[in-house]
């Protein structure tokens, strides 16, 4: 079980702050959904978030059972998935599944080809990924962080190339995680995240936002 503890942080390229003055209390068990425009930070909040980039002020936090975790460490309880991130390209997927798994735990003890029967993608089992169309390689992404054993789950614009059948499949791996897992989903489309997840807007965190109305 993971906490993340967002003390004022905010993010600046040159002159230009991304946002600014972000505090929040993310809990262990619950979903989070970034919203906001493209191009509005959405992206950056996640990867300070989870540790690959500095904030230009502020704090991070990282608690799992009662213990604070150093943020050399955070990569060992997270998993990642984002449209951005690379694979091997001279792998076929049935080694790009077995390296994965020698650095995270596979979840529920599952073996290198359940994983890959679960991600549907058997017929692609010694295909390398340099050949994978972009929806196979957002599957791929995806079923390596929700097959893996960690406290925190991290996705950037999860349905980025899916089709429909891969949008159903993706539903129903997010709906089977773990009940103790943190979730943290950026997206700009309901229709990735859960009705009953907490929406932070990261236009509250610009500067010079106003509150519609106000």
């Amino acid at each position: 079980m993971m906490n993340i503890v967002a003390d004022k942080l905010g993010k600046r390229f040159d002159r230009e702050w991304i946002f600014k003055d972000f505090s929040f209390n993310f809990l262990a068990g619950n979903c989070y959904a970034l919203t906001g425009p493209n191009g509005s930070g959405k992206s950056t909040l996640l990867q300070i978030l989870w540790g690959q980039m500095l904030p230009s002020k502020g704090a991070l936090t990282y608690q799992s059972e009662g213990i604070t975790i150093s943020v050399d460490d955070v990569y060992k309880h997270i998993s990642i998935a984002t449209p951005y991130m690379d694979l091997i390209e001279e792998f076929s997927l049935a080694e790009m599944v077995g390296f994965h798994f020698q650095h995270k735990i596979p979840r529920n003890e599952i073996t290198a080809q359940q994983a890959i029967e679960l991600m549907e993608l058997s017929h692609a089992r010694h295909k390398q990924i340099r050949d994978f169309s972009s929806g196979m390689r957002q599957r791929l992404k995806l079923a390596l962080a929700f097959f893996s054993t960690t406290d925190a789950l991290f996705l950037d614009e999860p349905t980025t190339n899916l089709d429909t059948g891969s949008c159903q499949w993706y539903w129903k791996q997010l709906e089977a995680r773990p009940v103790s897992q943190l979730v943290l989903i950026a997206s700009n489309q309901p229709d990735e995240y859960p009705a009953t997840a907490e929406k932070i807007d990261i236009l509250h965190y610009k500067q010079g936002y106003k509150t519609p109305g106000v």
